[in-house]
């Protein structure tokens, strides 16, 4: 009786641990999504290196002032610095930088859909290792999906260096997660303290660029300036807290499957708010990436009677 209700106890926390899941990559592919967006809109303002800074540096702060109100502290020790130096160049302030400079040519929807390569990029270093088939099949789904949102057969010419650069930022963030999930999740330091660190070095090695185009004056009106705060605060310093958490429950790979996500926010984005065309091609490539990412994320059944569930890996 008492092994019943224990294994009844242990099935019931994993389908609300699968919810709060569920809940985390909605919120961040909705929030990472949105990222390109608010890049377009503030390029009309500023330079890329501007863009790439404000992004790092209002990141950063919301990040600090969430770990000083929660009573967290940034790590300490030389060694794990450097991991974060490391982390912090391959994962924010390289493609950051990519990004905004691709957008100048490419828009917001085709930076989303060539950002969703990051998963095929990280299988492709070998983040994780022994993918079970339905997760494989899923990854493939997801590519599919993103190919048919794309439509290379259909391209007129705008494949160029803005898309090489997306394609850059979109492999950078593939060995960035993997470096974190080896080098720094996992040392029971709390995920708030290690995304407020990565930004703030992230903000360090992104100041170095100013002399490249990042001291051109400001001219910044009142809509370009909540845009700037949305891109910096919302999209940057909470996605990047929600993808460090995914990471730390979930590994580097299920992290960069949320990818697949993001051509599915762009493209509705730029329906929505831009007034770009919307056909079934692009509404059949949104379905057949919901699909493959479900199958990336399919989970195993409960354990049978008399065994244990594993602790969960990441911390708040």
């Amino acid at each position: 009786m008492c092994r019943t209700l224990r294994l009844s106890f242990q099935v019931g926390q994993g389908s609300v641990q699968a919810v709060d899941r569920t809940l985390r990559v909605g919120v961040l592919a909705l929030l990472w999504g949105s990222t390109f967006l608010w890049i377009e809109l503030a390029l009309d303002a500023l330079t890329p290196v501007q863009v790439t800074l404000s992004r790092c540096l209002l990141g950063s702060a919301a990040l600090l002032v969430t770990c000083w109100a929660t009573g967290k502290r940034l790590p300490r020790g030389r060694a794990v610095w450097g991991h974060i130096v490391v982390a912090a160049f391959f994962c924010n302030a390289l493609p950051f930088a990519m990004f905004s400079v691709g957008q100048q040519t490419i828009d917001s929807g085709v930076a989303g859909v060539l950002n969703a390569t990051t998963p095929l990029w990280t299988l492709l270093i070998r983040a994780e290792r022994g993918l079970p088939p339905v997760r494989l099949l899923g990854v493939g789904l997801g590519f599919a999906g993103v190919v048919l949102i794309f439509a290379p057969w259909q391209s007129t010419g705008t494949i160029g260096w803005g898309a090489l650069a997306i394609v850059v930022a979109a492999a950078s963030y593939a060995v960035g997660f993997a470096y974190m999930g080896r080098n720094l999740v996992g040392r029971g330091i709390p995920t708030i303290s290690l995304s407020a660190a990565q930004l703030l070095a992230a903000t360090g090695l992104t100041a170095l660029t100013l002399p490249a185009g990042g001291l051109t004056p400001l001219h910044l009106g009142p809509a370009r300036l909540i845009g700037v705060l949305i891109l910096g605060v919302a999209a940057t310093g909470v996605t990047f807290h929600l993808t460090y958490r995914i990471i730390a429950a979930e590994g580097a790979t299920n992290a960069a499957t949320v990818g697949y996500l993001l051509p599915v926010v762009s493209v509705a984005l730029g329906v929505v708010v831009l007034g770009e065309d919307f056909s079934f091609r692009i509404a059949a490539g949104m379905a057949i990436v919901l699909i493959g990412v479900a199958l990336t994320r399919w989970a195993k059944r409960p354990p049978a009677a008399g065994s244990t569930l594993a602790p969960a890996s990441g911390t708040g």
